[in-house]
């Protein structure tokens, strides 16, 4: 989330998968796509990749995307919740910055 990001009411669903859902519903109206693009995540692997003739197959790279979606989403529930334990109505990096240590351990 951006800096001062305001907490959609549809983003604080009351379980993961109707905060799922709405979040994708969300993407879908403002154009944006659910998820991240292969050829991004592949751009992403292959620059730490030590060989540069290393290859990704497509079901690595769909897989590696979807885990990419995942970490992010998590990462912005955990921000909101975090900022609403403080009782404010916006995210920022700080929020984000507090959950992150457990959101590493659980990933």
């Amino acid at each position: 989330m951006h800096r001062g990001a305001a907490l959609a009411p549809e983003f604080l669903g009351d379980s993961k998968a109707d905060r799922g859902r709405s979040l994708c519903e969300m993407e879908k109206r403002e154009g944006s796509s659910c998820g991240f693009k292969k050829e991004t995540v592949n751009k992403l692997l292959q620059h730490y990749f030590k060989d540069d003739k290393t290859q990704v197959n497509d079901d690595a790279l769909s897989l590696v995307a979807e885990l990419l979606k995942v970490f992010v989403r998590e990462a912005a529930a955990r921000g909101a919740r975090q900022a609403q334990a403080e009782d404010l109505t916006k995210v920022d990096v700080e929020h984000v910055e507090k959950v992150l240590p457990q959101l590493l351990l659980d990933f």
